[in-house]
């Protein structure tokens, strides 16, 4: 069994508008944008990140937003919801706040004695709002108090027709069975960081997801460093698993595998960080190309999709 993994590093999904996913993060959420960069694989694409004031490991949605892409059908083999901490007592004012937005399908319920608030993102991304003893640090730079703001992640949430092959993986990954809920069984990572917590939804009659924008496009788990993601890698090579070798992301180290369910998991580092090319007071202003994309820049701009106004 691993003990490198700590719990969340970040998720990643897709949008069909930049503009449209960077007004709900930051002016809905009060998320901050600590990075606007564009995806190495399609650099005419934007690769948007939200966090807290650093982009702390744990705290931060990220976005590839294919403009007017189709929107994904929800099913089986994929993240269903993207759960964050808010302070408890938080609740009513989250749901006062996302009516005023007309945030879609809003709804209030309890999970495991947790109150959770529910509401989709712009492209029917499913997200809920924790109530949770949380002592991470806000980021209160988008107008949101500090006794309502966002903390960072709790959870993601596994929607499979089959658990049992993703939990055996997840108890190898270091994660315990922590109690089950109707056809919801939760994973903590014991001593882990504030986001160390997964969730198995078990639909077997429930057909297999299509990807698009609102769809999660995977999920990642944080590593210290480069050494102990090599230890990880080795161990799920050892043990059968497909692993991409490891790839420089300029913000963190990735590898990544298809896990038995269909999703698709990361392990990243938490070094260097997202102020490697910015100052802490300026991240996610300017425009940071990767290096192999920086003689497209002038182009790029011209293309790229402005984010405000």
């Amino acid at each position: 069994m691993l003990s490198q993994i700590k719990g969340l590093h970040h998720v990643t999904s897709l949008a069909s508008s930049a503009r449209e996913n960077n007004a709900f993060f930051t002016n809905v959420l009060g998320l901050r944008r600590v990075k606007k960069t564009v995806n190495f694989d399609a650099p005419d694409v934007y690769h948007l990140y939200y966090g807290d004031e650093t982009g702390s490991p744990g705290t931060v949605m990220t976005y590839f937003p294919f403009q007017n892409a189709a929107r994904g059908k929800r099913g089986t083999g994929e993240v269903g919801t993207t759960s964050f901490t808010i302070p408890k007592g938080s609740a009513k004012a989250w749901l006062d706040r996302l009516a005023t937005f007309e945030t879609a399908n809003i709804g209030q319920d309890t999970r495991f004695g947790e109150t959770r608030v529910l509401f989709d993102g712009p492209d029917g991304d499913r997200f809920a709002l924790i109530e949770k003893d949380d002592e991470r640090s806000p980021w209160t730079g988008n107008g949101i108090s500090e006794d309502m703001a966002i903390r960072g992640f709790h959870s993601a949430d596994m929607r499979l027709r089959d658990g049992g092959a993703s939990a055996e993986l997840l108890s190898f990954m270091g994660y315990e069975k922590l109690d089950t809920e109707g056809d919801v069984t939760r994973f903590i990572v014991p001593g882990g960081n504030e986001a160390n917590v997964i969730d198995i939804e078990t639909l077997p009659g429930v057909q297999h997801a299509g990807q698009g924008a609102g769809s999660v496009h995977h999920i990642a788990f944080a590593v210290e460093n480069r050494a102990r993601q090599l230890e990880v890698r080795e161990a799920l090579l050892d043990t059968g698993w497909q692993v991409t070798p490891v790839i420089d992301r300029d913000y963190f180290w990735a590898i990544y595998f298809r896990t038995p369910g269909g999703v698709l998991f990361e392990v990243a580092t938490n070094e260097p960080g997202f102020d490697r090319d910015e100052d802490t007071a300026h991240l996610g202003e300017a425009l940071k190309l990767p290096s192999q994309h920086e003689h497209l820049r002038a182009k790029l701009m011209r293309h790229l999709e402005p984010l405000e106004g």
